[in-house]
């Protein structure tokens, strides 16, 4: 179930299998603007209590949503994209991430131009390449 509409009206929709592990749901409201998506970039070991991540203890996280990729090649670099607001609307804007961010068909960074785009209701966003897991829906509510 979805939560409750929360101060900016904006959510993500899970498209994929790996986007919905990512939020452990199938939408969530974004909490607050900006909201910054990237790789985790922390290493990983196997235990016996299965896949555990080192501790984040000298900086603090530069992410309010990680993507976890396991293998190579990677789509989704540490620092990828931010959803924000502005007087016009809700922007999408590529972090500077190599592969870029695709908005319905549209190449963000990755060398691309433009960097930033107004996003729409039901607008697709794809971190990384057409090849990535992780695929969402931004819905708006009114």
């Amino acid at each position: 179930m979805p939560d409750a509409p929360g101060p900016t009206g904006a959510y993500l929709v899970a498209l994929t299998p790996e986007s919905a592990a990512a939020f452990q749901a199938h939408e969530i409201n974004i909490p607050h603007l900006p909201f910054r998506v990237g790789r985790e970039s922390r290493r990983f070991k196997w235990t016996e209590l299965g896949l555990v991540g080192e501790r984040r203890t000298e900086a603090p996280p530069n992410n309010d949503l990680y993507l976890v990729e396991e293998s190579e090649p990677m789509n989704v670099s540490r620092e990828h994209f931010l959803i924000d607001r502005r007087a016009g609307g809700f922007f999408l804007l590529d972090r500077g991430s190599t592969c870029g961010t695709i908005v319905e068909g549209e190449v963000l960074g990755g060398g691309a131009r433009p960097d930033e785009v107004l996003l729409k209701d039901h607008d697709v966003i794809i971190a990384g390449t057409s090849f990535s897991r992780y695929i969402f829906k931004f819905r708006i509510e009114s």
